[in-house]
């Protein structure tokens, strides 16, 4: 799309044809793409804000990663948050202990799956484990079991046995949902006490959590 040809749709109150010039400007440098999607930033329409967020994720400027932040930290829109910690996320390591401080100022599961996911991605097992534990604590159980997964990524990295150690704990939970995630989980350890861990949900009394524990020895 030409460029006088998005900055018109820009303007227009249809949210659709904002949407698609937002989308046009993938093929533009940083210095005409950024000035444009600053300024829908507070887009009435989420899903346009949505787009602005991605968008910004392509441009990897402190100008971005600043626009980035304020719509991480203050839309009102989860799936927007959301799109700005993946957009955030594109910048590397300098952005985990942002995406650490907006998983621990935000409950919602939306935006903390994302940073979850986000920080496997980077390889960043500190800042991992202690969203982990956080999102534990929380009362989400989609978020609980995305954290019970993302420990298993944590096996060859340096909180390895304090990642152990909270499997092991929550081998217990009172969750069957949690515990079959465990045991997939503990499959990833070679440790004596995840070996012993799994053979006790073998004898769980949720089938569902003994077929997981011995989905590999079939």
């Amino acid at each position: 799309m030409e460029l006088h040809q998005i900055e018109t749709n820009l303007q227009n109150p249809n949210f659709k044809y904002r949407l698609d010039a937002i989308a046009s400007l993938k093929d533009y440098p940083s210095e005409i793409a950024l000035p444009l999607l600053t300024k829908h930033i507070q887009d009435p329409e989420f899903l346009v804000r949505s787009f602005v967020a991605r968008g910004l994720g392509k441009h990897q400027t402190s100008e971005s990663f600043a626009a980035l932040l304020q719509i991480m930290k203050f839309d009102n829109t989860p799936n927007v948050q959301a799109e700005a910690a993946n957009s955030l996320s594109l910048f590397g390591r300098i952005s985990a202990s942002h995406l650490v401080e907006a998983f621990f100022m935000n409950d919602h599961w939306l935006l903390r799956r994302s940073v979850l996911a986000a920080l496997v991605e980077l390889d960043c097992p500190e800042e991992l484990l202690e969203v982990c534990l956080q999102g534990l604590e929380g009362e989400d159980l989609t978020v609980q079991e995305a954290c019970v997964d993302a420990l298993g990524s944590l096996i060859n990295s340096r909180q390895h046995q304090a990642t152990l150690s909270q499997l092991l704990q929550l081998k217990n939970s009172e969750s069957e949902r949690i515990r079959i995630r465990v045991a997939y989980a503990l499959k990833h350890f070679d440790d004596p006490d995840a070996k012993a861990a799994l053979a006790q949900l073998r004898q769980d009394a949720d089938h569902r959590v003994v077929g997981a524990a011995m989905e590999d020895l079939i």
